[in-house]
């Protein structure tokens, strides 16, 4: 089955949750001061919480069928980004991971490598060196990660390091504070600054939705990101809890989904912590599916931050080959 028809049996067909569309004349003039920002984000089009969570709480209902289950499995695989952010991480560890980003199940050659690496940035150049030749991504999470509370200055240098040491993406955490005190120009800065300091790396701009409290300032968060030039709007650092969550994730692709109409540019989503399951991870595709279209159905366009999520998709993928489970402890550890 080839992936254009897989994706397509994805496809269901479903009420359009309520959306920004007809925001093209948001565009013009909106940097500058919180006032002018402030008048943009606040003039968006409420979001229906209730309407989103139903939403979201139906289209995880809906099953898809063999042939589609094991692209959507191969899919999944092919948007990890396999991440390490822990305080203990040795370049062992690195080490390992990224041998299992290349070559998730080495004993077969037939499934594809993950998205990315994402690690710290004094391990991106050990990740770098890891993983050349190979088609993976080395993301480093910047900006003082996962609180955001650092001077600017602080926070482009840490960009300049990760970058420097050969990060391909760049994942930045926004200052929660400021933005819900309402320095909606403070935020914009920092992230327009930091995608001028990334040069050609990717950004990805964490939101922590989880501390953001509601979906409308979700839905404000993810359109001044992309307003200051953010290539992804990610969910959360997966440092606290809620971290990615269906209804946030559904208000972010419908941002992204009509930003991408009023501007022409399309921009990626990312789902991070709280991913553990082959079933969640589909589920999340079927979301992505059914709320931006099948244009964000690659991983271009929408990226799993994971950990433990690889293996259980290699298990669900050899059992819908071979029809028998395989143990846990086939598949290395990450």
């Amino acid at each position: 089955m080839t992936g254009e028809k897989g994706a397509a049996a994805l496809a269901r067909p479903g009420v359009a949750v309520p959306g920004l569309a007809g925001a093209g004349g948001v565009l013009t003039g909106v940097a500058g001061s919180d006032a002018a920002l402030r008048q943009v984000l606040h003039g968006l089009p409420g979001v229906d919480q209730v309407g989103a969570q139903e939403r979201a709480a139906a289209l995880a209902t809906r099953s898809i069928k063999r042939e589609a289950k094991l692209w959507a499995l191969e899919m999944a695989v092919r948007m990890v980004d396999l991440t390490t952010l822990e305080g203990a991480d040795t370049p062992g560890k690195v080490r390992g991971l990224c041998a299992k980003a290349r070559q998730p199940d080495p004993a077969d050659p037939a499934v594809p490598p993950v998205a990315a690496v994402c690690v710290y940035p004094d391990l991106v150049a050990l990740a770098r060196a890891e993983l050349a030749g190979s088609p993976v991504a080395v993301a480093s999470v910047a900006t003082a990660f996962p609180s955001g509370r650092a001077s600017l200055a602080v926070k482009l240098a840490d960009v300049a390091d990760a970058v420097g040491a050969g990060a391909d993406e760049v994942d930045m955490v926004i200052d929660r504070g400021a933005f819900l005190a309402g320095r909606y120009a403070q935020v914009y800065e920092e992230v327009r600054a930091v995608r001028e300091a990334c040069g050609p790396a990717h950004l990805k701009v964490i939101l922590e939705t989880g501390e953001l409290a509601t979906l409308d300032n979700t839905a404000r968060a993810a359109w001044l990101a992309m307003l200051a030039g953010a290539d992804f709007i990610k969910t959360s650092t997966g440092k606290i809890s809620p971290a990615a969550t269906r209804p946030v994730a559904l208000v972010m692709l419908s941002a992204a989904r009509d930003f991408a109409e009023a501007t022409g540019r399309r921009v990626g989503v990312k789902v991070a912590g709280g991913v553990r399951t082959a079933k969640d991870a589909i589920r999340y595709l079927v979301l992505v599916r059914e709320t931006a279209g099948p244009e964000w159905l690659t991983p271009e366009k929408f990226r799993i931050g994971a950990s433990s999520l690889l293996n259980d998709l290699l298990m669900q993928r050899s059992k819908q080959l071979t029809g028998a489970y395989a143990g846990p402890n086939y598949f290395t550890l990450d």
